[in-house]
């Protein structure tokens, strides 16, 4: 909105006296100002709402109060009894403060209009899982299976609406690996594709793991976040992406508008989200922050970037992967129940050997940022 209004007033100020003195509005031209810009507003606007969504949340009972799910955490139960009544469903404040944001300050194109609905599209996703928990209070929510589904229908619409415009195409025909200088072309479509959808798919569903402890996933978020920033930045411009050696992307500099406002969001979210938190964002802002790393690392053309970037994910998902397939494994064939690890998700195994809650989630922020730095290496690294 303020882009356009700019422009609108430079143009209409062009051969009158007030041309010099809108001339400073050009700065809206630059995607690092308006980034910038962005950035800036999130963070404002999450300190403000922050505390009167918390209010209206607790006003509603917006609220898991952990009657089962205690007894199933064993002797993790007094720190879940901690939080009992603590409001959940905080992903409305980060989708809504980064929808208002990306208004004000983005330009359209086909990529923000994508990003944006499909955050609002995988957070109401989150929403209604969020509310069939606090409605049932089973901690259950909405069947794996069902969200599984809508997530790779969505992801599958993606790939598909990509691949059929031809300014686009080419993030599915083509398939960029880091630290290889020549992009994969051999089973493409096919292969594009699986890549866009897994990488959506396994992205939102590795930040809901996470999401477990104060300030974990909504840190790790902000990370990652300020990677897929300096990606779209550079996938936007040419002469950098150029010195890179990495594709340019028509479009993709506006994501970085997109970013900026995430990371805003992020940031002032992690200030009620910190322990001892005030407020959960629920699978109503993992599943939608989750799904738009991905997306956006799908629009860059960088999809195995976030898998660098997002190691602390990665490794959460993995590792709920590997405990569910060796339990049911050993059970089916040998007969006998075997866990690898004490608990899964990876963050409450340390959880079980002592760990305090602030020590794991300070030691996986340092290796996202380890994740994030070699993330960012392997853009040149070819």
């Amino acid at each position: 909105m303020l882009y356009y209004l700019s422009q609108y007033l430079q143009q209409s100020a062009q051969g009158t006296g007030w041309e010099e003195t809108l001339s400073g509005l050009r700065l809206f031209r630059y995607i690092t100002f308006r980034t910038a810009g962005a950035a800036v507003t999130a963070l404002l606007l999450s300190w403000w709402l922050g505390p009167k969504v918390i209010v209206w949340l607790k006003r509603l009972r917006f609220g898991q109060e952990y009657r089962d799910a205690a007894d199933a955490h064993g002797d993790l139960k007094a720190r879940v009894l901690d939080k009992r009544g603590t409001p959940t469903m905080g992903g409305l404040l980060i989708v809504m403060v980064i929808d208002l944001t990306v208004l004000l300050w983005a330009q359209w194109n086909a990529m923000t209009v994508l990003t944006l609905a499909s955050l609002v599209g995988l957070a109401g996703l989150g929403f209604y899982d969020d509310y069939a928990k606090i409605a049932l209070q089973d901690g259950k929510g909405v069947r794996g299976r069902v969200k599984l589904w809508v997530q790779v229908l969505l992801a599958l619409f993606i790939a598909g609406y990509l691949w059929y415009l031809p300014d686009t195409r080419e993030l599915i025909t083509s398939v960029i690996v880091p630290f290889y200088k020549h992009p994969i072309t051999a089973g493409a479509p096919v292969l594009g594709m699986a890549v866009t959808v897994f990488t959506i798919v396994g992205s939102s569903n590795a930040v809901n793991l996470t999401d477990g402890l104060d300030g974990l996933a909504i840190g790790c978020t902000l990370i990652v976040t300020a990677v897929l920033l300096i990606v779209t930045y550079v996938a936007g411009h040419a002469q950098f992406a150029e010195y890179l050696k990495v594709p340019a992307v028509s479009g993709a500099g506006e994501l970085t508008v997109i970013c900026g406002a995430m990371f805003g969001a992020s940031l002032g979210f992690l200030w009620y989200n910190c322990h001892p938190a005030q407020v959960f964002m629920g699978d109503t802002g993992s599943l939608a922050l989750g799904g738009t790393l991905g997306i956006i690392s799908v629009l860059a053309h960088q999809p195995f970037v976030l898998f660098i970037a997002g190691g602390v994910f990665v490794a959460e998902a993995v590792s709920v992967i590997i405990q569910v397939g060796c339990f049911k494994g050993y059970r089916r064939f040998r007969g006998v129940e075997k866990r690898v690890f004490l608990r899964t998700p990876l963050h409450h195994h340390f959880e079980k050997l002592g760990w305090y809650e602030s020590k794991i989630v300070a030691r996986f922020y340092i290796l996202c940022v380890l994740c994030a730095v070699l993330a960012l290496a392997s853009l040149k690294m070819r």
